[in-house]
């Protein structure tokens, strides 16, 4: 398991190091136990929670955790439970944004709900870029996806 990028303040970094948990071993703890140990209010230690436990699935990275998390999600179990495809959380992701995102973000969410699904799989993102190229040749883009790319 790498070790996740966490937004943390240095006072929380100062009582990460107090408590003597690792930043690799954050995603193994409850949001209920990192918020007595770093003294934040549970919704900060739940934020950070979700990001660890999403950066702990192969190649997801610090921003698309946190891509995870501004669609509404802070588990692999919500997204499971949520019943969206990979697809449809891309397109609700560039609705968010106002931008279209790089068509690896797709493959990303693909990966997350895969894994969502299949806990413990080896699936890269990139596992699952053929499966995205087939889907939109046969069903496109929305008629309201923004024209805007995500790099403009």
């Amino acid at each position: 398991m790498s070790t996740p990028r966490l937004p943390l303040t240095d006072d929380e970094r100062k009582r990460l190091r107090q408590a003597r948990i690792k930043l690799v071993d954050v995603a193994r703890y409850k949001p209920e136990e990192l918020s007595i140990s770093l003294n934040v209010p549970t919704g900060r230690a739940n934020l950070l929670a979700a990001l660890a436990k999403f950066q702990a699935v192969p190649s997801i990275g610090p921003r698309l955790a946190e891509n995870l998390v501004e669609l509404g999600f802070y588990s692999l179990e919500q997204i499971k439970t949520g019943g969206e495809t990979g697809a449809q959380l891309v397109e609700r992701l560039e609705r968010l944004h106002g931008v279209w995102m790089d068509p690896c973000v797709e493959d990303v969410m693909r990966l997350a709900v895969h894994h969502a699904n299949v806990p413990g799989s080896d699936k890269q993102w990139w596992d699952f870029t053929a499966e995205r190229k087939a889907y939109r040749k046969q069903h496109g883009y929305p008629a309201d996806r923004p024209s805007k790319a995500w790099h403009e």
